[in-house]
């Protein structure tokens, strides 16, 4: 038995629906090819215009007939969810975006959403970890095994350069300069900067490459890839995250506390506490503005009024 013709107004809803989701990969693709943006970054744009769209299926409205001032009633009615203001002004910046992409391409004759408002984004400062509780958690993993000795090198690694944890993983044996203690990094956009290893990192790095270290891991000659797993693969973002976790465990910090990226934030913070100049920081971490840096500036003070509060016998009653 057949299915009976789409109606002219069902057919038309078929047509926008098709090329409004090819519209929508279009976009990420773009970004993803040409600006470079992470993939978590990707998939937080995906979920917001997906919400968009399935807001807008369900009002009946369709791309090329949305207007400012339902793009308006959206955002309110995304208040009057109680969603987050900062979760607001992403998503607006996620259709603004993603508008203003579709103008540019000649999708759309004129861009609904450039007066469009969000929520204020507040400043949230990073939650660094303190000096010793970095260092108590790199004394504590032993160099007993394989793994002991990567983990360490892993570690030593994302909080001794600051990189990102998809930067760190991407280091293949041959970004390694162990005459000048330089470190190849290839960051967003594949941008490529080197980084300095400090004297502990060296330590690690040269530890976990000696044979009883990376060439004790199942094929290791085979990858190129600096950090393996367990099976001689190349170690993931899951796997840095296991491992972090894993160690974090027996000193005592806890899981919401750390991750990969709390080291980067840790190591940009500790620097300027003990004077670097911020433009070093921003080099280091591949920042492309000065003003991403300056929030680590804030912290550190942040941390320097604690301190001299818990510390000094003048600064309390």
């Amino acid at each position: 038995m057949t299915s009976p013709p789409l109606s002219p107004s069902a057919a038309s809803s078929e047509r926008s629906l098709t090329t409004t989701d090819q519209y929508l990969t279009e976009y990420l693709q773009w970004l993803t090819i040409e600006k470079g943006r992470s993939r978590a970054t990707i998939e937080a744009y995906r979920r917001d215009l997906r919400i968009l769209l399935e807001w807008m299926k369900k009002a009946g409205i369709e791309l090329d007939s949305l207007r400012e001032h339902d793009l308006e009633r959206y955002c309110n009615q995304l208040r009057r969810q109680k969603r987050a203001e900062t979760s607001i002004a992403r998503g607006v910046a996620s259709i603004r975006g993603w508008f203003a992409f579709l103008v540019v391409e000649g999708y759309l004759a004129s861009d609904p959403s450039v007066r469009l408002k969000g929520g204020r984004r507040g400043r949230s400062l990073p939650k660094p970890l303190a000096e010793d509780e970095v260092t108590a958690l790199l004394d504590s993993i032993p160099d007993a095994t394989p793994s002991d000795l990567r983990d360490r090198a892993l570690i030593e690694l994302l909080y001794g350069t600051g990189a990102r944890v998809s930067e760190v993983v991407g280091i293949d044996l041959g970004d390694l300069d162990f005459d000048e203690q330089l470190i190849l990094v290839t960051g967003k956009g594949s941008k490529q900067r080197l980084v300095p290893m400090g004297t502990a990192l060296t330590a690690a790095l040269r530890a976990y490459l000696e044979p009883r270290g990376r060439g004790s891991f199942p094929g290791a000659r085979k990858d190129a890839r600096l950090f393996l797993n367990a099976r001689g693969g190349a170690l993931s973002r899951q796997g840095v995250d296991l491992i972090i976790d894993k160690r974090a465990l027996p000193v005592g910090i806890e899981r919401s506390r750390i991750s990969a990226h709390v080291f980067r934030h840790s190591c940009a913070t500790h620097m300027l506490a003990h004077g670097a100049d911020i433009r070093v920081v921003q080099e280091l971490l591949g920042h492309v503005s000065i003003s991403t840096t300056q929030i680590y500036t804030a912290v550190a003070v942040t941390s320097l009024k604690r301190e001299y509060h818990n510390a000094h016998p003048r600064a309390h009653d």
